[in-house]
């Protein structure tokens, strides 16, 4: 679905489709998901080249930094136990913030549709579930959901299947939101610019307004939040909450 408001277009949830094999089909999401994995990828091979002991460079130095923050972060969060879901929590992350961020060249963020949080969300309750049934075998783990009382099964089921769906959703409707916001005030500001110089008679008033003036300053102020900040701050509260959610699974019951 194209929406085109006076000359400004909001693309909604329309992937590009290019036919492979038969039936099966290549959307922009995926598209631009291979792309950060190419970027994440090549940046880790930048700054892991050359590695020394001393005399270390600036770019050994940022790596370093970089894995000592992960590092902390897992470990003073998790415990000492959890240091080996270091990579993965690292790895979802940046793959959460670069998807963020790509839309600051164009591209549409793979975060800006619900199925790449939905599969980061299954991947995390599966995991959730395993440290469960780790801590608490099988049987206790389906015991739980009978706690307080057996009539309370069904609400507990709901509430277990809540914690991937909340945390998709979560992430998706703030980046969501920030992509149409920035379209609705692009539009606006189209018309806006168009009424101004509309002011003007004759040709020099339609080539004005033809000329997008007020899209540059405001726009560029806005991104600063629903672009950067908004990108940074999601990426941090997923994580946050997966390492949570599997630290708290990993706690026996009592």
């Amino acid at each position: 679905m194209n929406i085109d408001i006076t000359g400004a277009r909001i693309f909604w949830e329309t992937p590009i489709k290019l036919p492979v094999l038969g039936r099966l089909c290549i959307s922009e999401t995926l598209v631009v998901s291979w792309l950060v994995m190419l970027i994440i990828t090549g940046l880790c091979i930048f700054l892991t080249r050359d590695l020394k002991v001393e005399n270390i460079s600036k770019r050994q130095a940022l790596a370093e930094m970089i894995v000592e923050t992960a590092d902390n972060f897992v470990v003073g969060n998790m415990g000492e136990k959890f240091r080996y879901m270091i990579p993965f929590v690292s790895a979802l992350f940046a793959t959460s913030l670069v998807s963020n961020l790509i839309s600051l060249v164009g591209l549409r963020s793979p975060t800006a549709d619900l199925s790449t949080e939905a599969a980061w969300a299954v991947v995390v309750f599966i995991m959730i579930t395993g440290q469960k049934i780790k801590a608490n075998g099988v049987g206790g783990y389906l015991k739980g959901f009978t706690t307080p009382i057996v009539i309370m099964t069904p609400f507990n089921i709901l509430s277990e299947l809540a914690t991937p769906i909340s945390m998709a959703c979560r992430h998706f409707g703030n980046i969501l939101s920030g992509v149409v916001i920035n379209a609705l005030i692009y539009a606006a500001l189209a018309v806006a610019n168009r009424a101004l110089f509309g002011l003007i008679p004759g040709a020099v008033g339609k080539f004005l307004g033809a000329v997008p003036f007020l899209d540059v300053g405001l726009p560029a102020i806005l991104s600063v939040y629903f672009d950067w900040f908004t990108g940074v701050m999601q990426a941090f509260i997923f994580c946050m909450l997966t390492v949570m959610y599997i630290a708290n699974a990993a706690q026996p019951d009592e």
